[in-house]
């Protein structure tokens, strides 16, 4: 267990899902440990009877928190901004509020589920990338279309919001999947404002207590 009153987040270092929270967390400027869990090493740590008395769903994120676990990556997001408000990722405007939240749902339900590790093993070895990227470009393009209206310095407007926590790890996908980021200005531009703000540095995969060296080199 983490130290008394620290939270304890379960995470993989490449979870998107996972990732997410971390941005978050260190945007919010929230001490926490982590406990990895490894998703490939002997069929997954996630499927252990340990782990899903911790999660049910057998899957990362999760987060122990005042005497607490909570899952679900925007459960947990959602948790973080109702009881630590001083530092919002939710805009006071309703609209854009609203903003915010259609283009996490874009990505949380219409994109990331769809190229998941979990789903693409069970689709013809040969076909993955093409499933993935076709998944990933159709979602990018309502995303890049929705960002013509919101997008000011980030996803909406000129301040962080969970939109911007949802985005970065996404964009990180479509290059594992060869997707072309030149088709998408607005979500490139928004990614070079973001990559160098130091939450979100530290929260990037490579900078995970789980990241195997190989994958640094």
């Amino acid at each position: 267990m983490s130290a008394v009153g620290k939270p304890l987040l379960y995470s993989y270092w490449r979870s998107s899902c996972a990732w997410r929270v971390r941005i978050a967390l260190n945007l919010k400027e929230i001490q926490y440990d982590i406990k990895p869990i490894n998703l490939v090493k002997d069929g997954g740590e996630q499927n252990s009877e340990e782990y899903k008395k911790i999660n049910p769903m057998g899957r990362v994120p999760a987060l122990h928190i005042d005497g607490n676990t909570l899952i679900e990556s925007m459960n947990i997001i959602n948790y973080l901004e109702d009881t630590r408000p001083e530092r919002a990722l939710m805009p006071s405007d309703v609209l854009k509020r609203i903003k915010v939240r259609e283009i996490c749902d874009i990505i949380v339900t219409g994109i990331q589920p769809l190229q998941n590790w979990t789903l693409l093993v069970e689709i013809e070895e040969g076909k993955r990338n093409e499933w993935a990227q076709r998944w990933i470009n159709k979602g990018f393009e309502a995303v890049e279309k929705l960002l013509t209206v919101s997008s000011g310095k980030y996803c909406v407007g000129n301040e962080i919001t969970i939109a911007d926590c949802c985005l970065i790890p996404q964009i990180y996908n479509a290059r594992r999947y060869k997707v072309n980021l030149q088709l998408y200005p607005l979500i490139s531009k928004i990614e070079k404002e973001l990559e160098i703000i130091p939450a979100f540095q530290a929260a990037h995969p490579l900078n995970q207590p789980d990241c195997p060296e190989e994958a640094k080199k």
